[in-house]
């Protein structure tokens, strides 16, 4: 496979991006070799600067659940050009997509749209404290919310640990007011609420996570997080960045059945323009400025293309729900046939998967929070995504990220996926 004008453009991009890319998984660094540089994409392909074609399973690390370059999303930004790119001022289509999504999302009575999933989760949180007063909160470990400072703290150790800086630029200030929890234990929760009573305003998380590869809650967990929460008065959030109008209409809570106080949206909420979205209670949202005194603002907010772009995707979504059955199909056929592969082959390796999202983790016990995730063969991961690549499908750069599938995989397409996956599973054996 030639690659050739890849190689050039990343060594020629060193010199004025850091590290070459604009996005650290972007470099590579955790699979080996060189990052490929994307020319175009279209339905479940994408074509690198070498004019190779590749079968692709992140479809943009979500926003792409129809495929790349669908018609209809192109149509509408085409038509949303027409009449300009910014105005920074009110537009109609604001109010239609905010209507749209408090009628989708069953937590959002109000929404204010933003332009990331960082500038809606740093909001939240800001939002959150506003409101009840208070200034700590939960995030559970290997939980990625963006890279807001608080965001990026590493775990401590007991319930009254407070988190240490992960990154250099992050205070000890701002790590104080973040308590870490493992995922999937309700009892640590509890130990936390008890040992910093009546100070935590907001408890946030991925209900479904995707950033430590796809892990499943526990049968009953949401449910006992939004009772702790109602009960010691705090703001239960859902990250549904990436569950949102993925996992069903109205994301993650729709599928669990469990609502929380306010959601974070983003990826699909935008076809692919870079929108966010957070949301909740009514009476948590009159907060946001101007309607009450907790700041937020952006110049590029409500952005008429990015707005076009995602109504189009909503309406679609909301209208055809079949979708959902469509992709759970999808994901069933590759998950499972991996999982069959792999027993033929003689390998327990884990397969997470749940509707359009799924991980293969290099372990053979079963994955249900970080600290079983990081016990995968990164190694190994590393080799297997080669191994894909040089036979035509491209795989999240990454053990630690979840897969995100698209309506655009055919069954034709599905057995190649297969196909590769089989080989790729002999050659990094046979090394």
């Amino acid at each position: 496979m030639k690659i050739s004008e890849s190689k050039r453009l990343f060594a020629h991009a060193q010199n004025f991006i850091p590290g070459g890319v604009n996005s650290p998984v972007r470099a590579f660094r955790a699979v080996g070799g060189d990052p490929l540089f994307i020319k175009r994409a279209d339905g479940a392909f994408i074509f690198d600067e070498d004019d190779n074609a590749y079968i692709e399973l992140i479809n943009s690390w979500g926003p792409m659940i129809l495929g790349h370059n669908h018609p209809l999303i192109r149509q509408a930004v085409i038509e949303a050009m027409d009449n300009g790119t910014s105005f920074g001022a009110p537009t109609a289509k604001e109010i239609e997509i905010a209507e749209l999504i408090v009628q989708m999302v069953p937590s959002v009575e109000k929404v204010r749209m933003v332009n990331s999933g960082t500038e809606a989760t740093m909001s939240a949180i800001r939002v959150a404290r506003g409101f009840t007063g208070r200034d700590k909160f939960i995030k559970m470990e290997g939980h990625y919310h963006g890279h807001g400072d608080s965001f990026l703290i590493s775990a401590g150790s007991g319930a009254i640990t407070m988190g240490n800086p992960d990154s250099p630029g992050v205070t000890k200030g701002t790590a104080q007011d973040t308590l870490l929890a493992p995922y999937n234990s309700l009892a640590a929760i509890e130990e936390l609420v008890a040992a910093n009573k009546g100070e935590i305003a907001a408890l946030i998380l991925e209900p479904v996570p995707g950033n430590m590869g796809l892990t499943i809650p526990f049968p009953g967990y949401l449910q006992g997080l939004r009772e702790i929460c109602t009960r010691e008065g705090i703001v239960l959030i859902f990250d549904e960045v990436m569950t949102g109008f993925r996992l069903a209409p109205g994301g993650a809570q729709e599928l669990f059945g469990v609502t929380p106080d306010m959601t974070t949206l983003g990826k699909i909420i935008g076809g692919g323009m870079p929108v966010g979205a957070y949301g909740g209670k009514k009476e948590i949202m009159e907060h946001v400025s101007p309607a009450g005194p907790v700041y937020q603002a952006g110049t590029l907010s409500g952005n008429p293309i990015a707005m076009s772009a995602g109504l189009a995707m909503l309406n679609y979504l909301n209208d055809h729900r079949q979708v959902y059955g469509e992709l759970l199909t999808i994901g069933r056929k590759i998950a499972e046939g991996i999982m069959k592969i792999n027993l033929e082959l003689g390998y327990n390796y884990t397969v997470n998967h749940l509707g359009s999202m799924y991980s293969l983790f290099f372990s053979q016990d079963p994955v249900v929070d970080f600290e079983s995730a990081k016990k995968s063969d990164t190694q190994l991961f590393g080799n297997y995504f080669q191994a894909m690549l040089k036979r035509g499908v491209y795989l999240a750069p990454s053990q630690f990220e979840s897969l995100f599938l698209s309506t655009a995989l055919r069954d034709d397409l599905i057995s190649q996926i297969l196909q590769a996956h089989r080989e790729s599973m002999k050659e990094i054996h046979s090394i």
